[in-house]
């Protein structure tokens, strides 16, 4: 019954960090090349660049984030994704109050950055314990 619980939970919080690395990618793809279309070819800015399509894809990485460090530092006691992740999630917040433009931008993917660093850790500690 406990291995059961715990495959269960381990199997949970991989599918929850691959997400993270999948959110962070897709931003990180999104911030450079909204930036390639917009100023390179004067494409799709009002929709690229809508400040609304930042702020959710934002608060989702922040709920994923915060929840997969927390579970994996209870899990492995390696604080090294938990210090690094928190990192990314306070540039993420930051880049949330940030006027839209070039510093939301660099906020956003040096955060993105240091998140996902955090989720291939996590990972990398679920695929060691299974």
């Amino acid at each position: 019954m406990a291995y059961a619980m715990r495959t269960a939970i381990l199997s949970i919080r991989d599918r929850l960090d691959r997400v993270g690395v999948l959110l962070s990618g897709l931003c990180a793809v999104h911030c450079l090349a909204s930036l390639v279309l917009v100023a390179g070819l004067g494409l799709g800015g009002e929709y690229l660049l809508a400040p609304a399509i930042h702020q959710v894809g934002l608060v989702l990485a922040i709920a994923v984030g915060s929840i997969t460090l927390v579970m994996g530092m209870a899990r492995h006691g390696d604080p090294v994704p938990l210090h690094a992740g928190a990192a990314g999630i306070a540039l993420m917040a930051v880049a949330l109050f940030t006027g839209h433009g070039k510093a939301e931008a660099v906020l956003t993917i040096a955060g993105v950055g240091g998140l996902a660093f955090a989720h291939l850790r996590n990972m990398r500690h679920n695929h060691c314990a299974a």
